[in-house]
């Protein structure tokens, strides 16, 4: 009796010292710059975005470029209407108005993109947070992505955003003329290809512009509240 008990005993340790290798992994913080090759101002928060992709595994960022800077000299070659539009949503949300360089933390909070300061305690505290309505997963085969997403609670819009890694750009022309601009993240396009409920659910989409894919969870109020990179299919 004794010896059973003592194997059933050993069995649940065993079990309960194997839960961490099957734990799900935190979902990264998302941060959205929004910004400019026309703007004196962005190269800093740039910078500080490719530090955070380079060095933060915890962290997703995301350089949304803009087109309201490309009547000033510049027409910045990555700027696109959709950043605008999303900046957009930001703005009724926070202030009213748009900037550059702005950095929004998980679509709940915004600084000013090049305050490392602000922003790191913004994400430390988002992180905290450990706002996660249902994990998610997906893949990639060829052109097309398969998402997974599991049962949960809330409602939320699922994205699916593509970046490039880096670009360098010589500015001709602007605020920034004369200068070499080193940026990383650079969304190319971005999609809603479904809408989640609770419910587990699995999406089947074309991929969007961009070498990377990230896929989101955006809340009804424009948190976001599910994020994962989209994965090559073996």
């Amino acid at each position: 009796m004794l010896a059973r008990s003592l194997t059933a005993l050993c069995a649940s340790a065993a079990a309960l010292l194997a839960l961490p290798a099957f734990a799900a992994e935190p979902r990264p913080v998302v941060v959205e710059l929004f910004t400019s090759q026309g703007c004196s101002s962005c190269p800093p928060a740039d910078r500080f975005l490719s530090e955070l992709s380079d060095t933060r595994s915890d962290v997703l960022p995301l350089a949304f470029h803009v087109t309201y800077w490309n009547n000033l000299g510049w027409q910045d070659p990555f700027s696109f209407e959709g950043a605008d539009a999303r900046q957009a949503q930001y703005a009724q949300r926070f202030h009213d108005f748009a900037y550059t360089p702005e950095m929004v933390i998980d679509g709940k909070s915004e600084v000013v993109g090049s305050n490392r300061a602000a922003a790191g305690s913004a994400i430390d505290h988002a992180e905290s947070m450990d706002a996660t309505a249902a994990a998610v997963s997906a893949t990639r085969a060829g052109g097309s992505v398969s998402v997974s997403i599991g049962a949960g609670t809330g409602r939320a819009r699922v994205l699916l955003v593509g970046y490039d890694a880096r670009h360098v750009t010589a500015i001709g022309r602007g605020e920034n003329a004369g200068h070499t601009l080193t940026e990383s993240n650079i969304v190319r396009g971005v999609a809603s290809i479904g809408q989640w409920s609770g419910a587990a659910l699995t999406l089947h989409a074309d991929a969007v512009a961009g070498e990377h894919l990230v896929v989101l969870l955006e809340a009804e109020d424009g948190a976001i509240v599910g994020a994962t990179r989209v994965v090559d299919a073996r």
